[in-house]
């Protein structure tokens, strides 16, 4: 992305018509956005060059959709120019509601199928492909939603902020880069999204990581005072660098006070200003201490207390080092009090801008309220990884390190699997719907916001149908939302059986994060990964009907009930219901066996066969070929290597408290 920034500022960039139809302008912007081409064709336009414009399939459909969405989808849009007012807005907002919904629109989610967070997927699996999204893909649109439910009710106040990551602090940090998903960019464009605003005005931002990292490296960019706990023992370098110190603060004060006195010639002032070291901060007069460490840093800082008429003012080299005290001197209490307060507000202006959005994520944080989202495990390792810290390796660090700063996540998904476990919930509309046909629980949704029909906009919607689909959910289920009064540090127990669950296969926050998975969709029977197989190097294309057929009765482990589910194009996972059946069937498929001739080409054109641990393995190891089948090869060769190496240093590697090898596909 940082090529492609180079090459939108420059003059010869690509244009875009903001008429030119959808489907070749937005090809040509794929085109353009992911691979960056050297040879750009070169445009002319009068005004100004644009990445993208708004693009509807016809203005017909334009109008239709403002129309539709008039009075039920009033969203304010957030960018950078009106960032400000609408935190002042929002902080409010958050104070004097219950809940919060949040949902992300990112620039995509996997890179091949069988990547996606499958239903054969463990906690740990599952986190791991996650993580691996929000590593990849960028968030470009974050709509928060806070609301409160009373009675019948939804009270909402939507937000929609656009985000584009870039250098603020022009200081090279971070660097950004990431990948796009065809499709997502597709429906993005469909609906109107302005990807020329979101580059230009989008709002910036810095992990809690980032802000760290740049405050080591340059310091603060606003002049800070702070106080540094002195230390018991002094040197006598130390006291003696405290007296002259002093001695030199002391006579700058008497001599700036006395010259407030008398009248004197301009140029004896300023030969006095000169001798002393003085200069002005604003209107104030001030000395500049320079110190060579953090020490004296410590020493000045504790000294300059037997002084009531100065403020500190700490004054960062580049590095982030300090290099320098600032001793500002002040005319009265009032005086002093109003310099602190103009230094709080540098503070804070300065925090403003070098957090960006992340303000957004500290005020969720700060309020502690219940979070409401929609397929949470990708929401959230998204929301972690931009605005928190680099993701942690595994699930359970991730977990407990999220809930210290979201306390309470409830996830519409594990909701409606209270209601209907065999039902696909994955979309939101759908959702609603089935709630719509199945129950009689009706919303009167009241929105904060009002616009005009021309102004409407419809990003950020999903965070409404949240909201929505939530308060119905509610009224099904008869909890009442309406029970904390004011206290969010416990949830209504109705609630808190469904508050933090982050794996989507699992139905409650009571379930255990154990082995056991299942296998589709629609069906919540679950097995152990022990009776679990890969199967692949199979024919293109075949279906898991047609290869159940060819497996069953060739041997006696598919005499009994089995199933087959297709993860990839040529790679299939095999369910044996058995206890066992799955070990016997890869001790077969490794001795060589013949089950029946009907599978003796398949297996002698290199099918091959392995545990589900070799496809944690895959994952564990960041193995994120297209075709699944290549990444467990793969696995499959490291593993192998593993072995022989382990074999050269120690031929008897022993869990001895166990009384059992060591299972090198969980190294």
């Amino acid at each position: 992305m940082e090529s492609l920034s180079a090459c939108i500022g420059d003059a010869n960039a690509a244009t875009f018509c903001c008429y030119r139809p959808l489907h070749s302008t937005f090809k040509f912007l794929c085109h353009f956005a992911i691979t960056v081409v050297a040879n750009v064709p070169r445009l002319q336009m009068v005004h100004k060059r644009f990445f993208c414009s708004k693009i509807f399939p016809n203005a017909a459909d334009h109008h239709f959709r403002l129309r539709h969405h008039q009075n039920k989808w009033l969203i304010k849009q957030v960018t950078k120019s009106n960032f400000s007012e609408a935190l002042g807005e929002i902080r409010t907002h958050v104070s004097n509601s219950d809940f919060i919904a949040v949902s992300l629109q990112q620039t995509g989610a996997y890179s091949a199928p069988w990547q996606r967070v499958l239903p054969i997927d463990t906690a740990e699996t599952a986190y791991l492909k996650a993580k691996r999204a929000a590593e990849r893909f960028q968030v470009l649109q974050f709509a928060v939603c806070p609301f409160s439910v009373k009675a019948s009710k939804l009270i909402a106040h939507p937000y929609n902020f656009h985000l584009f990551p870039r250098d603020e602090l022009k200081i090279a940090m971070p660097s950004y880069s990431f990948s796009c998903q065809l499709s997502y960019l597709t429906t993005m464009a469909r609906e109107g999204f302005d990807f020329n605003a979101c580059i230009y005005d989008g709002i910036s931002y810095l992990s809690r990581a980032q802000e760290l990292a740049a405050a080591d490296r340059i310091g603060h960019s606003s002049p800070i005072s702070y106080g540094v706990p002195s230390s018991s023992a002094n040197s006598v370098a130390d006291s003696v660098f405290t007296e002259r110190t002093k001695s030199r603060v002391r006579h700058w004060v008497n001599a700036c006070k006395d010259s407030n006195k008398k009248t004197e010639d301009a140029l004896i002032s300023t030969l006095r200003k000169l001798v002393s070291g003085s200069e002005l901060y604003g209107s104030r007069p001030c000395l500049i201490i320079n110190v060579c460490s953090e020490r004296q840093v410590q020493l000045v800082l504790e000294m300059l207390k037997e002084f009531v008429d100065v403020v500190p003012i700490v004054v960062p080299a580049r590095g982030g080092e300090v290099q320098a005290i600032r001793v500002v001197l002040t005319s009265s209490e009032e005086d002093k009090n109003l310099l602190e307060k103009e230094l709080q507000d540098m503070e804070e202006e300065h925090n403003k801008r070098v957090r960006g959005f992340r303000e957004v994520i500290d005020l969720i944080s700060t309020s502690q309220k219940p979070v409401v989202a929609h397929n949470s495990l990708n929401d959230f390792t998204f929301i972690y990884s931009k605005f928190l810290a680099p993701l942690p390796s595994t699930m359970d660090e991730f977990k407990s390190s999220l809930l210290l700063v979201f306390p309470h996540i409830l996830d519409v998904n594990h909701l409606m699997k209270a209601i209907g476990p065999f039902e696909k919930v994955n979309n939101l509309p759908a959702s609603i719907s089935y709630l719509r046909r199945k129950f009689f629980a009706p919303i009167d949704m009241e929105v904060s916001h009002r616009a005009e029909a021309d102004n409407v906009q419809i990003h950020g919607r999903n965070v409404l149908r949240i909201s929505e689909l939530f308060a119905k959910l509610c009224s099904v289920l008869k909890i009442n939302p309406e029970t904390f009064e004011g206290d969010y540090s416990h949830l209504s127990y109705a609630l808190q059986c469904h508050a933090n669950t982050l794996n989507p296969s699992f139905t409650s926050s009571e379930d255990p994060i154990d082995e056991d998975v299942r296998i589709w969709n629609k069906n919540s029977r679950r097995i152990s990964i022990d009776n679990l197989a890969l199967l692949w190097g199979l024919e293109s294309g075949i279906s898991a009907a047609e290869l159940k057929a060819l497996l069953h009765g060739s041997h006696e482990v598919f005499s009994k009930e089995f199933d087959v589910q297709m993860v990839d194009k040529n790679c299939a996972v095999i369910v044996f219901w058995t206890p066992g059946f799955s070990d016997r069937f890869l001790k077969i498929m490794d001795s060589g066996e013949i089950f029946c001739e009907s599978l003796k080409d398949m297996i002698s054109e290199g099918s091959a066969a392995a545990s589900y641990k070799t496809y944690r393995s895959v994952c564990k190891l960041g193995l994120w070929e297209a075709d699944l089948a290549d990444a467990l090869d793969k696995a499959l060769e490291k593993s192998k290597r593993l072995t022989e190496a382990m074999s050269e240093e120690d031929l008897s590697v022993i869990d001895w408290n166990n009384d059992k090898m060591i299972n090198l596909d969980d190294l």
